[in-house]
């Protein structure tokens, strides 16, 4: 540890200088000239919090319900993929933390840890912040069969509900990933997988990323909304659609029986030139009008950006590149340390607001920027 941590980018500052090259490339980049990841962060900036005084802030409960569990802040953990390659311990020391501060944690389905080992370390562990709970993350593979023993041991293992990704048919041009010829470190897979071929451990990709070349070779291009269909019928878990950004796609979601949304771009990952998921946000909300909740992941890199998007009606956030930052430099203590900074800043945001609960978190708290010309 270099010094002390006071916020996220301090965090991604210690963690650009130990990780390898081509691993901060992989989890840090964004698709083509990357002007979404940026807008990603700055959206937040185009909001104001428009704060009540005088409100008794002496007891600020964070507390959500989220999926029906109960969570001790709305800040949750998002699916980050190959956590190993950011420290030995991978998702399990990500389980371990999120148990620790009580809030939940999404899987990858390309984890570098099993659906297993991440649940028996998330069980074992100790910690003090009244238990986590565990989502998974699913692409829809070609294998249909392959797809749906992901679901099976994810239910086996008391995960809480699926989270399908409809945003990837193929993989974003992340262009450092191609110059990096980016590919799993050798003594790493994608350890849900038992081939070298599903668990990303090949040898030659070629020229080009390798993960762009696995993607095309198994994940399912041809997915539509009758799969939305198709994996609720083979599940008892709730069925969240994570990728939408826009209003008609989540109608159509709620017509399809989705148990929520989350409003995501992939991180900025995927197509370039789509709007920040703040500025989308309440289009979803409106459209849904009440039905299911929506949730939002990037760009959250404070507290006050967890109230904006409260204050702008999503359910709680997720939070990827700055857990990774968190593993990076100290493992299961760096991503406690992290997400107790945020769960801290979160707290003190509400509380300068004026509010008590999350419950008290409305639309009132935020004006767009543009607001301060009409004054």
């Amino acid at each position: 540890m270099s010094g002390q941590r006071v916020c996220v980018s301090d965090f991604e500052e210690e963690a650009r200088r130990v990780l390898p090259k081509a691993v901060y490339d992989y989890y840090c980049s964004g698709a083509d000239e990357q002007n979404t990841l940026a807008d990603n962060v700055a959206a937040f900036k185009r909001w104001y919090l428009i704060p009540r005084v005088l409100r008794d802030v002496s007891t600020v409960d964070l507390s959500v319900s989220v999926l029906g569990q109960k969570l001790s802040m709305p800040i949750c953990v998002a699916a980050t993929a190959m956590q190993r390659m950011a420290h030995p311990e991978g998702e399990t020391a990500t389980a371990r933390a999120c148990k620790a501060v009580g809030t939940g944690m999404m899987l990858s389905s390309w984890a570098t840890s099993t659906i297993e080992e991440v649940r028996s370390a998330m069980t074992t562990s100790g910690g003090g912040g009244g238990g986590g709970v565990l989502w998974m993350q699913l692409y829809i593979y070609r294998d249909r069969e392959l797809t749906l023993s992901l679901v099976r041991r994810a239910e086996k293992m008391d995960y809480k509900a699926i989270f399908v990704t409809v945003d990837t048919p193929y993989l974003g041009k992340r262009l450092a990933d191609v110059r990096n010829h980016f590919k799993m470190p050798q003594h790493l897979s994608l350890s849900n997988f038992s081939t070298a071929s599903l668990a990303f451990s090949e040898e030659n990709y070629g020229n080009d990323s390798g993960l762009a070349v696995y993607v095309a070779k198994a994940i399912d291009p041809a997915i539509c909304w009758e799969d939305i269909t198709w994996v609720k019928k083979h599940t008892r878990l709730p069925v969240i659609v994570k990728g939408v950004l826009n209003g008609e796609d989540a109608v159509q979601a709620l017509n399809y029986g989705v148990d929520g949304i989350l409003v995501s771009n992939h991180g900025a990952r995927q197509l370039d030139g789509v709007p920040a998921t703040l500025d989308v946000l309440e289009e979803v909300v409106e459209a849904v009008q009440g039905r299911c909740d929506v949730y939002l992941d990037g760009g959250v890199r404070r507290g006050t950006d967890v109230l904006k998007a409260l204050a702008l009606g999503a359910k709680a956030v997720f939070v990827g590149r700055p857990v990774l930052w968190g593993l990076a430099c100290e493992g299961e203590k760096g991503v406690t340390e992290l997400l107790e900074l945020l769960k801290e800043e979160l707290r003190l945001a509400m509380a300068l607001s004026g509010c008590r609960s999350v419950s008290e978190v409305n639309r009132s708290l935020v004006r767009r920027v543009e607001f301060t010309s009409r004054m």
